[in-house]
């Protein structure tokens, strides 16, 4: 009795969040330093990717929008905007409509990789797009 009790005691100090946070599905599109382009390899791969969700309307859709840290802050926003601008399209091309796509441009503003190195700078030269499943 008391081992069963101790798991029941656990299982209600989890946060409710943890308990039933849906998956998140991530689509990452990589740029050269400076460009916004999104190239037909990558574009293939996406619609390929997107492939595998039939319905658009049951996800919350993110574009996340990231540069290094070389240039200016007004450069790189300027790029980061581009950059989310490139991916919108893809994601229309694709049949997503533009009012189920939120953007997010962090420009040079919190890097997921070190910007000290250059493989840091490589991976934040990048879109990210975020499909999280809706709650019902």
């Amino acid at each position: 009795m008391k081992p069963i009790l101790a798991i029941l005691l656990f299982a209600a100090c989890l946060p409710l969040s943890a308990q039933e946070e849906a998956p998140y599905h991530i689509f990452s599109i990589y740029f050269g330093g400076g460009s916004h382009h999104i190239d037909g390899q990558q574009a293939e791969e996406l619609r390929q990717w997107l492939q595998q969700f039939p319905d658009f309307k049951q996800y919350e859709i993110s574009v996340h929008s990231h540069t290094d840290d070389i240039g200016s802050k007004e450069y790189n926003d300027w790029l980061s905007r581009n950059r989310s601008e490139s991916a919108f399209r893809k994601l229309m091309d694709n049949g997503v409509l533009p009012d189920q796509i939120s953007v997010e441009d962090f420009g040079e503003l919190n890097p997921v990789y070190d910007n000290s190195t250059w493989e840091g700078k490589l991976k934040n030269r990048r879109v990210d797009i975020i499909l999280k499943p809706i709650a019902t």
